[in-house]
Protein backbone atom coordinates (compact mmCIF):
# COMPACT_ATOMS: atom_id res chain seq x y z
CA UNK A 1 0.00 0.00 0.00
CA UNK A 2 1.73 3.29 -1.25
CA UNK A 3 1.00 5.99 1.39
CA UNK A 4 4.38 8.49 0.17
CA UNK A 5 2.32 9.74 -2.59
CA UNK A 6 1.30 13.30 -2.37
CA UNK A 7 -2.23 12.62 -4.09
CA UNK A 8 -4.75 10.51 -2.17
CA UNK A 9 -8.39 10.39 -3.75
CA UNK A 10 -7.92 13.54 -6.23
CA UNK A 11 -6.60 15.18 -2.51
CA UNK A 12 -3.35 17.59 -2.32
CA UNK A 13 -2.00 15.64 0.83
CA UNK A 14 1.12 18.08 0.68
CA UNK A 15 -1.40 21.54 1.00
CA UNK A 16 -3.42 20.10 3.26
CA UNK A 17 -4.71 23.15 5.91
CA UNK A 18 -3.26 22.67 9.60
CA UNK A 19 -5.97 24.84 11.82
CA UNK A 20 -5.10 26.00 14.87
CA UNK A 21 -7.17 25.77 18.32
CA UNK A 22 -8.98 28.68 18.03
CA UNK A 23 -10.05 27.98 14.85
CA UNK A 24 -11.09 24.36 15.45
CA UNK A 25 -13.28 25.99 18.48
CA UNK A 26 -14.81 28.69 16.13
CA UNK A 27 -15.50 25.96 13.28
CA UNK A 28 -17.25 23.69 15.79
CA UNK A 29 -19.28 26.59 16.69
CA UNK A 30 -20.63 26.59 13.21
CA UNK A 31 -20.73 23.24 12.85
CA UNK A 32 -23.29 22.84 16.00
CA UNK A 33 -25.55 25.92 14.54
CA UNK A 34 -26.25 23.91 11.05
CA UNK A 35 -23.12 25.81 9.16
CA UNK A 36 -22.08 23.65 6.31
CA UNK A 37 -19.23 25.14 5.00
CA UNK A 38 -17.78 25.19 8.69
CA UNK A 39 -18.21 21.55 8.29
CA UNK A 40 -16.14 20.66 5.30
CA UNK A 41 -13.30 23.12 6.23
CA UNK A 42 -13.15 21.44 9.38
CA UNK A 43 -13.03 17.89 7.59
CA UNK A 44 -10.17 19.44 5.36
CA UNK A 45 -8.48 20.55 8.28
CA UNK A 46 -8.83 17.06 9.98
CA UNK A 47 -7.28 14.84 6.88
CA UNK A 48 -3.75 14.84 8.47
CA UNK A 49 -5.26 13.12 11.65
CA UNK A 50 -6.85 10.27 8.75
CA UNK A 51 -3.66 10.06 7.07
CA UNK A 52 -1.48 9.37 10.04
CA UNK A 53 -4.05 6.48 10.90
CA UNK A 54 -4.12 4.86 7.72
CA UNK A 55 -0.13 4.52 7.56
CA UNK A 56 -0.86 1.81 10.85
CA UNK A 57 -2.66 -0.32 8.50
CA UNK A 58 0.33 0.01 5.88
CA UNK A 59 1.26 -4.07 6.25
CA UNK A 60 -2.69 -4.33 4.32
CA UNK A 61 -2.70 -5.54 0.80
CA UNK A 62 -5.80 -2.74 0.55
CA UNK A 63 -5.19 0.63 -1.39
CA UNK A 64 -4.32 3.39 0.33
CA UNK A 65 -7.42 5.84 -1.85
CA UNK A 66 -9.74 3.37 -0.66
CA UNK A 67 -8.68 2.94 3.05
CA UNK A 68 -8.42 7.10 2.72
CA UNK A 69 -12.05 7.14 1.90
CA UNK A 70 -12.99 4.86 4.48
CA UNK A 71 -11.08 6.51 6.81
CA UNK A 72 -13.01 10.07 6.37
CA UNK A 73 -16.48 8.39 6.41
CA UNK A 74 -14.94 7.52 9.98
CA UNK A 75 -14.00 11.28 10.55
CA UNK A 76 -16.99 12.55 9.53
CA UNK A 77 -18.81 10.61 12.21
CA UNK A 78 -16.32 11.62 14.52
CA UNK A 79 -17.49 15.35 13.85
CA UNK A 80 -21.03 14.87 13.56
CA UNK A 81 -20.77 12.87 16.95
CA UNK A 82 -18.22 14.97 18.87
CA UNK A 83 -18.99 16.54 21.92
CA UNK A 84 -17.41 19.29 23.07
CA UNK A 85 -18.61 19.63 26.60
CA UNK A 86 -16.42 16.77 27.39
CA UNK A 87 -13.19 18.33 27.75
CA UNK A 88 -11.62 16.14 25.11
CA UNK A 89 -9.17 17.14 22.03
CA UNK A 90 -11.00 16.08 19.29
CA UNK A 91 -8.26 13.97 17.97
CA UNK A 92 -8.41 11.64 20.97
CA UNK A 93 -12.20 10.70 20.20
CA UNK A 94 -11.71 10.45 16.43
CA UNK A 95 -8.73 8.70 15.64
CA UNK A 96 -10.60 5.39 17.43
CA UNK A 97 -13.23 6.02 15.56
CA UNK A 98 -11.56 6.11 12.39
CA UNK A 99 -9.39 3.21 13.21
CA UNK A 100 -12.59 1.54 14.13
CA UNK A 101 -14.01 2.49 10.65
CA UNK A 102 -10.89 0.87 8.82
CA UNK A 103 -11.00 -2.24 10.40
CA UNK A 104 -15.03 -2.91 9.93
CA UNK A 105 -13.96 -2.51 6.12
CA UNK A 106 -10.92 -4.80 6.21
CA UNK A 107 -12.86 -7.00 8.30
CA UNK A 108 -16.41 -6.60 5.76
CA UNK A 109 -13.61 -6.55 2.59
CA UNK A 110 -11.70 -9.57 3.51
CA UNK A 111 -14.73 -11.94 3.69
CA UNK A 112 -14.21 -15.09 1.41
CA UNK A 113 -15.79 -14.22 -2.00
CA UNK A 114 -18.29 -16.01 -3.56
CA UNK A 115 -18.16 -16.37 -7.22
CA UNK A 116 -22.10 -15.48 -9.39
CA UNK A 117 -22.36 -18.87 -10.41
CA UNK A 118 -22.29 -20.40 -6.92
CA UNK A 119 -24.70 -17.49 -5.56
CA UNK A 120 -26.98 -18.49 -8.47
CA UNK A 121 -27.01 -21.85 -7.66
CA UNK A 122 -27.43 -21.56 -4.13
CA UNK A 123 -30.14 -19.06 -4.42
CA UNK A 124 -31.95 -21.56 -7.38
CA UNK A 125 -31.96 -23.89 -4.36
CA UNK A 126 -33.48 -22.36 -2.23
CA UNK A 127 -35.95 -20.99 -4.35
CA UNK A 128 -36.97 -24.79 -5.17
CA UNK A 129 -36.82 -25.57 -1.52
CA UNK A 130 -39.60 -23.05 -0.38
CA UNK A 131 -41.45 -24.37 -3.57
CA UNK A 132 -41.16 -27.47 -2.40
CA UNK A 133 -42.19 -27.00 1.38
CA UNK A 134 -45.24 -25.05 0.22
CA UNK A 135 -46.71 -27.58 -2.01
CA UNK A 136 -46.02 -30.97 0.10
CA UNK A 137 -45.42 -29.16 3.53
CA UNK A 138 -42.27 -31.09 4.28
CA UNK A 139 -39.31 -30.69 3.32
CA UNK A 140 -37.09 -31.74 0.69
CA UNK A 141 -34.11 -34.09 0.44
CA UNK A 142 -30.84 -32.69 -1.31
CA UNK A 143 -31.92 -35.19 -4.59
CA UNK A 144 -35.28 -33.71 -4.98
CA UNK A 145 -33.78 -30.11 -4.98
CA UNK A 146 -31.35 -31.56 -7.49
CA UNK A 147 -33.89 -33.08 -9.72
CA UNK A 148 -36.04 -30.26 -9.84
CA UNK A 149 -33.32 -27.56 -10.25
CA UNK A 150 -31.26 -29.80 -12.80
CA UNK A 151 -27.86 -29.43 -10.92
CA UNK A 152 -25.50 -32.09 -9.52
CA UNK A 153 -26.46 -32.79 -5.76
CA UNK A 154 -22.52 -32.40 -4.80
CA UNK A 155 -22.43 -28.76 -6.60
CA UNK A 156 -25.71 -27.87 -4.47
CA UNK A 157 -24.12 -28.82 -1.33
CA UNK A 158 -21.30 -26.92 -2.07
CA UNK A 159 -22.79 -24.05 -3.38
CA UNK A 160 -25.22 -23.79 -0.20
CA UNK A 161 -22.41 -24.13 2.36
CA UNK A 162 -20.18 -20.86 -0.05
CA UNK A 163 -22.86 -18.77 0.83
CA UNK A 164 -23.42 -19.43 4.70
CA UNK A 165 -21.62 -16.19 6.86
CA UNK A 166 -19.26 -16.59 9.01
CA UNK A 167 -20.34 -17.62 12.51
CA UNK A 168 -18.77 -15.71 15.45
CA UNK A 169 -17.88 -18.39 18.52
CA UNK A 170 -19.92 -15.94 20.89
CA UNK A 171 -22.79 -15.33 18.85
CA UNK A 172 -25.70 -16.39 21.16
CA UNK A 173 -27.97 -19.30 20.19
CA UNK A 174 -30.72 -19.36 23.19
CA UNK A 175 -31.38 -17.10 26.10
CA UNK A 176 -33.21 -18.31 28.90
CA UNK A 177 -33.69 -16.40 32.72
CA UNK A 178 -30.57 -14.86 32.19
CA UNK A 179 -28.35 -17.67 31.15
CA UNK A 180 -27.24 -17.63 27.10
CA UNK A 181 -25.85 -20.63 25.63
CA UNK A 182 -23.49 -19.54 22.66
CA UNK A 183 -22.02 -21.26 19.77
CA UNK A 184 -18.61 -22.31 21.17
CA UNK A 185 -20.78 -24.00 23.94
CA UNK A 186 -21.61 -26.73 21.29
CA UNK A 187 -18.61 -27.15 20.10
CA UNK A 188 -17.25 -30.36 21.02
CA UNK A 189 -13.03 -29.93 22.76
CA UNK A 190 -11.37 -33.18 23.20
CA UNK A 191 -8.82 -31.47 24.71
CA UNK A 192 -10.73 -30.32 27.88
CA UNK A 193 -13.13 -33.36 28.36
CA UNK A 194 -14.15 -34.04 31.81
CA UNK A 195 -11.65 -36.48 31.95
CA UNK A 196 -8.85 -34.31 31.09
CA UNK A 197 -10.49 -31.76 33.69
CA UNK A 198 -10.89 -33.85 36.49
CA UNK A 199 -6.84 -35.16 36.03
CA UNK A 200 -5.50 -31.63 35.77
CA UNK A 201 -7.22 -31.78 39.30
CA UNK A 202 -5.89 -35.02 40.89
CA UNK A 203 -2.42 -33.54 39.73
CA UNK A 204 -3.17 -29.78 41.62
CA UNK A 205 -4.11 -31.37 44.70
CA UNK A 206 -0.79 -34.07 44.15
CA UNK A 207 1.17 -30.90 43.98
CA UNK A 208 -0.44 -29.43 46.85
CA UNK A 209 1.29 -32.08 49.35
CA UNK A 210 4.62 -31.04 48.10
CA UNK A 211 7.04 -29.31 49.81
CA UNK A 212 6.74 -24.85 48.56
CA UNK A 213 9.99 -25.67 46.88
CA UNK A 214 9.50 -28.65 45.06
CA UNK A 215 6.15 -27.37 44.20
CA UNK A 216 7.62 -24.34 42.12
CA UNK A 217 10.33 -26.87 40.61
CA UNK A 218 7.18 -28.74 38.95
CA UNK A 219 5.57 -25.58 38.20
CA UNK A 220 8.59 -24.14 36.69
CA UNK A 221 9.53 -27.11 34.95
CA UNK A 222 6.12 -29.00 33.22
CA UNK A 223 3.98 -25.59 33.63
CA UNK A 224 6.40 -23.22 31.99
CA UNK A 225 8.65 -25.30 30.21
CA UNK A 226 12.06 -24.40 31.75
CA UNK A 227 15.02 -26.64 31.84
CA UNK A 228 16.75 -27.66 35.02
CA UNK A 229 19.49 -25.24 34.33
CA UNK A 230 16.84 -22.38 34.02
CA UNK A 231 15.32 -23.73 37.32
CA UNK A 232 18.36 -23.64 38.78
CA UNK A 233 19.25 -20.74 37.99
CA UNK A 234 15.87 -18.81 39.26
CA UNK A 235 16.01 -20.32 42.58
CA UNK A 236 19.44 -20.24 43.47
CA UNK A 237 20.85 -23.73 43.67
CA UNK A 238 22.40 -26.53 41.68
CA UNK A 239 21.22 -28.23 38.40
CA UNK A 240 22.01 -31.22 40.79
CA UNK A 241 19.79 -30.47 43.47
CA UNK A 242 16.91 -29.26 40.75
CA UNK A 243 17.32 -33.28 39.45
CA UNK A 244 17.03 -34.76 42.63
CA UNK A 245 14.23 -32.49 44.16
CA UNK A 246 12.30 -32.87 41.03
CA UNK A 247 12.48 -36.95 41.15
CA UNK A 248 11.68 -36.63 44.48
CA UNK A 249 8.32 -34.57 43.98
CA UNK A 250 7.22 -36.96 40.94
CA UNK A 251 7.89 -40.09 42.67
CA UNK A 252 5.83 -38.32 45.67
CA UNK A 253 3.41 -37.64 43.31
CA UNK A 254 3.34 -41.08 41.41
CA UNK A 255 2.31 -42.61 45.03
CA UNK A 256 -0.58 -39.97 45.61
CA UNK A 257 -2.15 -40.57 42.19
CA UNK A 258 -1.58 -44.32 42.12
CA UNK A 259 -4.67 -46.15 42.41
Amino acid sequence: MALNKVEICGVNTSKLPILKAEEKEELFRRIKEGDEEARELYIKGNLRLVLSVIKRFSSSNENADDLFQIGCIGLIKAIDNFDTTLNVKFSTYAVPMIIGEIRRYLRDNNSIRVSRSLRDIAYKAIYAKENYVKQHLKEPTINEIAEEIGIEKEMIVYAMDAIQNPVSLFEPVYTEGGDTLYVMDQISDKKNKEERWIENLSLREAMQRLGERERHIIELRFYEGKTQMEVADEIGISQAQVSRLEKNALKAMKTYLRP
